[in-house]
């Protein structure tokens, strides 16, 4: 092997575990065609250690997980655990103590998958979204005021900063660069109403984008504009930048519109440090144990993984085996595929081997 990787595993809650396993599988296969070596190192994050323990992390999860290039996720969600518990104290923890501050998300639509857009194809959706990950109102500044009367007050603020939003944008406008496809940025924001936050946003987006990118296109559109034309016209977008919630609410969109929760993945980069990979669907509780769940996003994860660690050629033969094994599915919904859970893997592993 002329390369080997450590790689952290949080199989998580639900069906994570299953589709993770999965996941290893594969690159496995494609690391012994590829001449690349993998150790696994499984931790047990998630909804049962913390109704064992009442621990979500140790303190010193974040720490040594920095020791990792990169930490391969399942899901988080557990029934039996009130919502917000593990997301805060797993998925934002390691977000923010791994400074983990670009949310990557391509939406791309393979063949043979089916969209609900109309006369829509592969050549129509085919763009990223990068979102701000460590600022914005997922930082929890705020507070409440006579909680549980009638007089209640609630205040929720979006913390920005110069620092953290140019660094996004440059990531946004170097990845621009690298896909070399219509060389353009959107900026989505919402600068006829939010006027301080996406006051700064605009002003950093020109500043940066005109003085160091100046082949690159500075696109704007308000964040309910972009979730229109994601629909109407997904064709004009190539890379789109946007801050923590609004990047939160139009990659969701972007799911359904690429085919699904089965096939989207997302990452959470720290350029310079440990970052994390997972599919974007939640852990599916219901369908744990029983095959049924569809393990394409966390295997496109994976593949998402091993570009971030610049394992280019290993990452476009991993999507050549996702694109092969997604025109043999019957459907990429849970219990519809035509194929159990491991036999997806079996499909995409024997495909990366080719």
């Amino acid at each position: 092997m002329s390369k080997k990787y450590s790689i952290a595993v949080i199989g998580g809650d639900g069906t994570g575990p299953e589709v993770v396993a999965e996941g290893i599988k594969v690159l496995q296969a494609v690391g012994d065609v590829s001449g690349i070596g993998f150790e696994f190192v499984d931790y047990d994050f998630g909804g049962e250690r913390y109704l064992r323990t009442g621990e979500v992390m140790p303190e010193s999860a974040a720490e040594e997980l920095k020791k990792f290039p990169a930490i391969y996720l399942g899901a988080i969600g557990h029934p039996d655990v009130k919502p917000g518990i593990l997301e805060k104290g797993i998925l934002l923890k390691l977000r923010f103590d791994l400074e983990q501050y670009i949310n990557l998300r391509p939406v791309k639509l393979y063949p043979g998958v089916e969209t609900p857009l109309k006369d829509k194809g592969p050549e129509d959706i085919d763009f990223v979204v990068v979102r701000e990950n460590n600022e914005g109102l997922y930082l929890g500044a705020g507070g409440f005021f006579k909680k549980g009367t009638d007089r209640e007050v609630a205040v929720q603020e979006s913390i920005n900063t110069r620092f953290g939003v140019e660094r996004c944008l440059r990531f946004a406008f170097e990845l621009c660069r690298k896909r070399a496809k219509k060389k353009m940025v959107t900026l989505c924001g919402k600068t006829n109403v939010l006027t301080y936050a996406f006051d700064l946003w605009e002003r950093a987006f020109h500043e940066v984008g005109e003085k160091d990118y100046p082949d690159i296109k500075l696109d704007y559109a308000h964040v309910d504009a972009t979730c229109m034309w994601m629909v109407k016209n997904p064709e004009f977008f190539d890379v789109i930048v946007t801050d923590n919630m609004f990047g939160d609410i139009i990659t969701d969109l972007g799911a359904i519109i690429q085919g699904g929760m089965g096939i989207a993945a997302g990452g959470n980069i720290n350029p310079d440090g440990t970052s994390m990979f997972e599919p974007i669907g939640g852990s599916a509780p219901k369908y744990t144990g029983q095959g049924k769940i569809n393990p394409l996003a966390a295997i496109s994860a994976a593949q998402m993984m091993l570009d971030i660690l610049g394992e280019e050629e290993a990452s476009r033969r991993l999507e050549g085996a996702i694109v092969k094994a997604c025109g043999k599915l019957k459907s990429l919904s849970a219990g519809r595929m035509g194929y159990t859970t491991s036999e997806v893997g079996d499909l995409v592993a024997g495909f990366a081997a080719e």
